[in-house]
């Protein structure tokens, strides 16, 4: 049973239709705004896999060897990626927040590492 996306040109909102045949018609209207103009999105395949197996390969130490805690481009991709693995669709919001932390933070880093500390001063 295929779900097909679709993103509506008016609202720009994403529909999701459950279509029990390939060759079932279903009305294809935003279900949000009702418009009829709707372009096809392709998605991503979705495999189905038990909650116990997801968390297994979350818990794997193998999986964790190119995190740096203290890198915050390594945590936004750990972050990113167990989002992915849990099944959330965690959406741009969630996306442009993590990228804006991760900027908030480098320009923290850059300020902190331009400061000369006053022992360095007087060498």
């Amino acid at each position: 049973m295929p779900i097909y996306e679709f993103r509506c040109q008016d609202c720009r909102r994403k529909s999701s239709f459950l279509v029990l045949s390939v060759h079932s018609q279903f009305e294809r209207r935003c279900q949000h705004c009702g418009s009829p103009r709707l372009v096809r999105l392709i998605s991503r395949v979705g495999v189905l896999r038990s909650e116990e197996s997801r968390l297994e390969s979350l818990a794997d130490p193998s999986r964790l060897g190119d995190l740096d805690e203290k890198d915050p481009k390594s945590v936004a991709r750990w972050v990113k990626r167990m989002g992915r693995e849990m099944g959330e669709e965690l959406g741009p919001d969630f996306e442009e927040e993590v990228d804006r932390a991760m900027e908030e933070e480098e320009q923290q880093s850059a300020g902190e590492g331009g400061d000369s500390s006053p022992d360095e001063t007087e060498l």
